[in-house]
């Protein structure tokens, strides 16, 4: 696996290790680690971009990784929405980016 993971830290040492999952992201095979969450197999492989900007277009990615921003809302197995910093991959996943989602905010054609 070519990656950017941590292997050993400097406080809790050498890092145990764990089996490795299969998955795809935009339609590449990809491998991760057991208990990875999506956003951090993708940002480990060098993937920054999860999706793009309801109405500006603009790429979006991790941005807080603990849930409440949205930003990394990636399709999984078919459903849209689901935020990469929160799911752990799972074997056979398929993973998908650049879908341009709804605004979650969206009321009768007008975004707040």
């Amino acid at each position: 696996m070519n990656d950017a993971r941590i292997r050993t830290h400097p406080i809790l040492g050498e890092l145990p290790p764990r089996k490795e999952i299969r998955f795809a992201f935009n339609g590449i095979p990809m491998q991760g680690l057991e208990g990875e969450t999506i956003a951090a197999v993708l940002l480990a492989q060098g993937i920054r971009t999860l999706r793009y900007h309801e109405a500006s277009g603009r790429p979006r990615g991790i941005f807080c990784n603990i849930g409440h921003c949205m930003e990394c809302r990636v399709t999984v197995d078919g459903i849209d929405g689901i935020r990469a910093c929160l799911t752990t991959i799972k074997e056979g996943m398929e993973i998908h980016a650049g879908r341009k989602l709804p605004a979650p905010l969206k009321r009768g054609g007008v975004t707040p």
